[in-house]
C-alpha cells in the first residue's frame, strides 16, 4: 500500500498512545509471532512492536521480515520500537483506515 507523507503522520499520530503489544526477545522472529502478528493487525489494524535489550536482531531488519511476511507497512522505527499498519479486510475493524482516505495528499 502506497501511504502518502501526511497519511503516515495521520498513522504515527494514532499510534503514539499505543503500548507495544509484541516484543521480538533473543529467540528473535517465529513463524507463530508472525502470524500472530497478521492476526493482530487484522483486528486493529495499527500496532506497535518492540525489541527487547537481549535480542541481536536489528531493528530495520526485523521491520523489513514482518513487511515481506505479513504484508504490512512498517510506518515509523523510533528507537527499538515499529509501528505497524494494515487495513483490516473485515469491515466491523477498519476503524483507522475508514479515517485514513479522508486525510487529504495536498
Amino acid at each position: 500500500m502506497n501511504l502518502t507523507g501526511k497519511q503516515k503522520r495521520f498513522l504515527r499520530s494514532e499510534a503514539h498512545h499505543l503500548t507495544p503489544i509484541f516484543q521480538v526477545g533473543k529467540g528473535g522472529l517465529s513463524d507463530e509471532m508472525m502470524k500472530q502478528i497478521g492476526e493482530a493487525l487484522e483486528k486493529r489494524e495499527l500496532l506497535k512492536v518492540s525489541l527487547l535489550q537481549n535480542t541481536d536482531e536489528e531493528v530495520t531488519e526485523v521491520a523489513a521480515a514482518i513487511e515481506k511476511t505479513v504484508g504490512c507497512d512498517a510506518i515509523q522505527i523510533i528507537g527499538r520500537v515499529i509501528v505497524l499498519f494494515q487495513p483490516s479486510t473485515k469491515e466491523k475493524y477498519q476503524r483507522i483506515s475508514s479515517r485514513l482516505p479522508r486525510v487529504k495528499a495536498n
